[in-house]
């Protein structure tokens, strides 16, 4: 008999939860207990910020999956996938002819010429998932790159209710000095909140249309934000804002973020923030190498999916900084992923962002994907150009002034320590 998924999604939240307090122990202590030789913590805030954040995309996941069966489906690993499509990456006119032949047809072509790869997407004979038109595929063209068109979903929350107001700034900053610049792949940014009418927006993605949302936004603003008694890490800065979901079911689909990444080229963007998260993929690990070999700054959430869970990407791509979340006494949030794809610690919790369409409006977040911008921003203040040598230049600068946290020297959950902890916006009193 099989398991009803709430019931399932339930154990696995409070199999995270018991795997986190495994491995970070000196940080957080469950109610009532005193552990040996460790100083109490009663942290009943975090545990339930774990309960209600651990399993936050695999509740997602299945929420969309039920809410959009014609346009979602899953992989073989249940991941989210755009329903009944292949992707082929560079694929030659001859294998295009044989998948033709198969009963396939050609969706849409997507060609990156700022990254050198031509995308097309393939849909599936009638009545094929995209499982076995995916294995047909690669059957037919085993020399041929194909992969799910996987759908990656952000990786943090609003947590609360607005907490705070402000007003517009009274003074500039950075006067005369060039603006940084920096780049943020995700929900589409609000710019007409108060934080963001100073910074230069420049918008990519939904063929012209404008659909701001939550998390674009509170991401946008912890970059580039700047109002009174509030600053982003890179404040005023000019910001290159794609929108890679739209208000479509299939948002965060991988042959969007892969054009996102493509504009972010073309504009020649050198620090560039993503707080999305998924599986490996071949075009998302083609576009992200691409990018790092030229030089390119890609900061990323590790993720909100626990302790326990296997790597996510982009973080964990080699030449990614990847960036964990810590709360404002610079403990780990329970939730945050670890591994050795973890780069830096930031603020990701006991921090505000601004509130989409509510333009003098900040309210509490949490997670990875509000730590990574303040990174990221951080970065965009020096790094102006693509440079592989100006690139790790920085970053060592940057682990240099690290704050060593948890075990001594680099681990898996701190990364090399705590940088950014003075860019975190606190509440408005």
């Amino acid at each position: 008999m099989r398991m009803p998924v709430r019931k399932f999604a339930w154990i696995t939240a409070l199999a995270c939860v018991l795997a986190a307090h495994a491995q970070v122990l000196p940080q957080v202590q469950l109610p009532g207990v005193q552990l040996p030789g460790l100083p109490a913590e009663p942290a009943l805030h975090d545990v339930g910020g774990a309960l209600r954040n651990l399993p936050t995309r695999a509740m997602r996941s299945q929420q969309l999956f039920e809410q959009h069966r014609a346009e979602l489906d899953r992989d073989s690993r249940g991941e989210l996938v755009v329903r009944a499509e292949v992707v082929a990456i560079d694929i030659t006119d001859v294998a295009l002819e044989t998948a033709k032949k198969a009963d396939f047809l050609v969706k849409r072509t997507k060609d990156l010429p700022d990254l050198g790869v031509k995308i097309t997407i393939l849909q599936t004979p009638r009545g094929w998932t995209a499982r076995r038109g995916l294995a047909k595929l690669r059957k037919l063209d085993p020399d041929g790159t194909y992969d799910f068109n996987h759908v990656y979903l952000d990786s943090g929350d609003i947590t609360g209710p607005v907490v705070a107001r402000t007003a517009p700034a009274e003074t500039t900053v950075d006067a005369g000095g060039a603006r940084p610049r920096v780049g943020v792949i995700d929900g589409g940014v609000d710019a007409g909140h108060l934080s963001l009418r100073s910074s230069v927006v420049h918008r990519f993605g939904c063929n012209g249309d404008y659909f701001p949302n939550a998390h674009g936004t509170a991401v946008g603003s912890l970059l580039a934000g700047y109002a009174a008694n509030f600053s982003g890490a890179a404040p005023r800065a000019e910001l290159f804002a794609a929108d890679v979901y739209c208000g479509s079911p299939t948002g965060g689909s991988v042959d969007e973020a892969a054009a996102a990444f493509g504009w972010m080229a073309q504009q020649h963007v050198a620090v560039i923030n993503v707080s999305l998260v998924g599986p490996r993929n071949a075009l998302m690990e083609r576009v992200v190498k691409t990018l790092v070999d030229r030089g390119y700054l890609i900061v990323a959430a590790v993720g909100n999916d626990g302790p326990a869970s296997p790597p996510l990407f982009p973080a964990a791509y080699p030449g990614v900084v990847g960036v964990t979340a810590v709360d404002a006494k610079h403990r780990v949030l329970l939730e945050a992923c670890r591994g050795k794809h973890v780069e830096f610690a930031a603020p990701g919790a006991d921090l505000i962002a601004a509130v989409q369409a509510q333009p003098d409006a900040f309210a509490d977040v949490r997670g990875t994907s509000f730590a990574a911008p303040l990174v990221a921003g951080l970065l965009a203040r020096e790094f102006v150009a693509p440079d592989v040598a100006g690139r790790d230049r920085i970053v060592a600068a940057l682990v240099a002034k690290a704050e060593d946290l948890g075990p001594r020297g680099r681990d898996d959950t701190y990364g090399v320590g705590l940088v950014a902890a003075d860019l975190a916006p606190k509440p408005i009193k």
